[in-house]
């Protein structure tokens, strides 16, 4: 099962504060054990939110709003990709890793949809068109 683990943003993550030299080294190890485990897909921090856009759709309008957005605590900071047996393993995974943030912070493990989750409305030649899709992106095409 493949889960998106999002690290949560915090104030300090919001304001540019970059992580201590320990800390990436923490996470540098932790995330070494996770690739090493077959875990860990990928992974990145990301910059804050006033270097970010988003995109507002409403019917046929598109609205480019630019960051900073006001929410914090429905922000994220960083992301993992992993591939798990289960949620359970996941969750073991997740306690393991340091604390990513200075202070209190959070994260969040979301499992990706699987093609049986559609249904009958996931036809054989769509899901034919989205294997063709998968493995283009995959050979960066």
């Amino acid at each position: 099962m493949k889960v998106m683990v999002f690290v949560k943003a915090t104030k300090d993550s919001e304001a540019g504060v970059m992580p201590t030299e320990k800390l990436i080294s923490d996470m540098m190890k932790f995330n070494e054990e996770l690739v090493k485990a077959g875990i860990m897909k990928m992974g990145d921090g990301l910059k804050p939110s006033s270097k970010g856009k988003r995109i507002h759709f409403s019917g046929a309008k598109r609205t480019v709003i630019d960051g900073p957005f006001a929410e914090t605590k429905e922000l994220v900071a960083g992301f993992w990709l992993w591939e798990v047996k289960s949620m359970e393993e996941a969750i073991e995974w997740a306690k393991r890793c340091p604390n990513p943030m200075s202070g209190d912070s959070d994260l969040e493990i979301r499992p990706f949809f699987e093609a049986e989750d559609f249904g009958a409305e996931f036809t054989p030649e769509l899901r034919a068109k989205n294997e063709e899709l998968r493995k283009l992106g995959e050979k960066g095409n």
